[in-house]
């Protein structure tokens, strides 16, 4: 089959979502990736020609045609290979959700990041960034409340967007211990960490 071209950060969660993707329905060995990087004050060596958002990750198909936005290019790698990490039934829609959710959490901790790295400090907004962690908060009680069950399921896309979450919140956000209080989430989570395509995928430390 025709190659795909990725492009790719290693510290970016969205991106890695796509990455494991790859490992775990066996097209890896499809993709040819490139690195890129940039943010909302400079898109860098971000695709711009092919994404004119400026971010990644972007997937070029063999045509030069590209997609974006991780939900759309999992969704196109996981129709591609038949893989079924995109349930039917029922099923499917909590997948969904899930995913929405791992990727609402993402959202609310890039912000914190760039609130951090992008704004001058004389006026960055305490309030804000503890309002996005609020987010980020609720999120992590509901899961460890309501979604065990359907995390103890087979492999879907909302286990892995989640599983990728978490692990950026390991990365950027450590200090705030998000394992404290959800023993059962911190076991979910190590065990999907044990996976090759999780190991594989790991960001950088720092």
């Amino acid at each position: 089959m025709s190659q795909l071209t990725l492009y790719y950060s290693d510290a970016s969660p969205y991106a890695r979502k796509c990455r494991v993707v790859a490992h775990e329905i066996g097209l890896l060995d499809q993709i040819a990736l490139v690195q890129g990087s940039g943010t909302p004050l400079d898109p860098g060596t971000t695709p711009v020609a092919a994404n004119p958002l400026g971010k990644i990750p972007t997937l070029l198909r063999p045509d030069g045609a590209a997609l974006y936005d991780s939900r759309v290019i999992c969704q196109y790698l996981d129709a591609r290979a038949q893989a079924g990490l995109y349930p039917d039934g029922a099923r499917r829609w909590d997948a969904l959700v899930l995913e929405a959710t791992a990727d609402g959490m993402l959202d609310a901790a890039l912000t914190m990041v760039y609130e951090s790295r992008l704004r001058p400090e004389a006026i960055r907004l305490a309030p804000y960034v503890e309002g996005l962690w609020a987010k980020i908060d609720r999120s992590l009680d509901v899961i460890e409340a309501r979604w065990m069950a359907y995390l103890a399921g087979p492999l879907c896309i909302g286990q892995v967007a989640l599983g990728c979450a978490l692990g950026y919140l390991d990365l950027r956000h450590g200090a705030r211990d998000w394992r404290a209080t959800r023993p059962k989430l911190a076991r979910w989570e190590a065990r999907l960490a044990e996976r090759p395509a999780m190991q594989a995928t790991a960001p950088p430390s720092g």
